[in-house]
């Protein structure tokens, strides 16, 4: 195979670089090479190429300032999709795009499947979605993995900011009404890759498998009891956190006031490809221990 990866300095890109690698040809690309505010730019990019496998893990991630930059995120998140999609159909080729939770509002009062209604909060959800249409009307063989609630060692997240939250306060306040599954960025790249060498291998046919599936980590948590896992171990780990189990307080999120509308649900079912793959997914927590260890390893804070 010969595999094009967009948005290689991202958190999912950086960690596809490693997951990809063993597939076959890997052409990581980053903005530099392949920005997808330039249209015809990626257009020759992609001719020039010619890849079996489109791998976009770019993407206009802002959610806040999306609110006052719609056509930017409608560029990124719209239009260079379709204009992939369409090349992929062109090329007979597969494309894999990722998705969010945002698509979806929030008040189902237990998780969403993929074939409930989407109904976006936010500039940023709206042109997620159009780009998750945009891909399906186009009719190549593709790939639409949802994910949320996603960190890496690398790359700006929520664990990064309450580790060294953690470090130099002696309080901090978390969000409790909002909830969904951790899923790290190793995670999805990993999936990715061992789907594309089932697939490669004509083990799995294009007809069976192309579609949409929500690729988040097993189970359910709260950012509130987010932090209080992630500092606990943390801290019994080693790293110099100064604030106390009983100094992570809850609070609503109705407290914040940013630009863009969140879901307070983002519980995403994963049984779908689970099923379909014949896969276990890990528990959010498993590998939030392993982000740990890589932390201190690598002392990014």
């Amino acid at each position: 195979m010969k595999i094009l990866l967009l948005g290689k300095d991202g958190q999912i890109g950086w960690e596809l670089q490693r997951s990809l690698s063993t597939l076959g040809d890997l052409v990581p690309l980053g903005r530099k090479e392949a920005d997808l505010m330039h249209l015809d730019g990626l257009r020759r990019c992609l001719q020039h190429h010619q890849p079996n496998v489109i791998v976009n893990a770019a993407a206009y991630t802002a959610v806040d300032k999306a609110e006052s930059e719609p056509e930017k995120a409608k560029l990124i998140n719209v239009d260079a999709v379709k204009l992939l999609a369409d090349e992929a159909a062109k090329l007979g080729a597969w494309l894999v795009h990722y998705s969010t939770d945002y698509i979806f509002d929030g008040t189902k009062s237990s998780a969403y499947i993929e074939s409930d209604e989407a109904s976006p909060l936010s500039i940023y959800g709206q042109t997620k979605l159009a780009g998750e249409q945009a891909v399906r009307l186009s009719e190549c063989k593709h790939l639409i993995f949802r994910s949320s609630w996603v960190y890496s060692v690398h790359g700006v997240n929520f664990p990064l900011a309450i580790l060294r939250r953690a470090i130099e306060r002696e309080q901090i306040d978390v969000v409790s009404d909002s909830f969904g599954a951790p899923t790290s960025a190793s995670l999805v790249a990993d999936i990715t890759a061992l789907i594309l060498y089932r697939v490669s291998c004509d083990y799995l046919t294009a007809k069976t498998v192309m579609g949409t599936y929500h690729l988040v980590a097993s189970g359910i948590t709260s950012w509130y009891e987010y932090a209080e896992f992630l500092v606990g171990h943390a801290k019994m780990k080693g790293l110099p956190v100064k604030v106390a189990p009983n100094k992570i307080f809850p609070i609503s999120s109705d407290t914040y006031k940013a630009a863009a509308r969140r879901p307070k649900n983002s519980q995403l079912d994963n049984s779908k490809l689970q099923n379909q793959f014949g896969l276990v997914l890990p528990n959010w927590k498993d590998p939030i221990v392993r982000f740990v260890t890589e932390i201190i390893s690598q002392k990014p804070l």
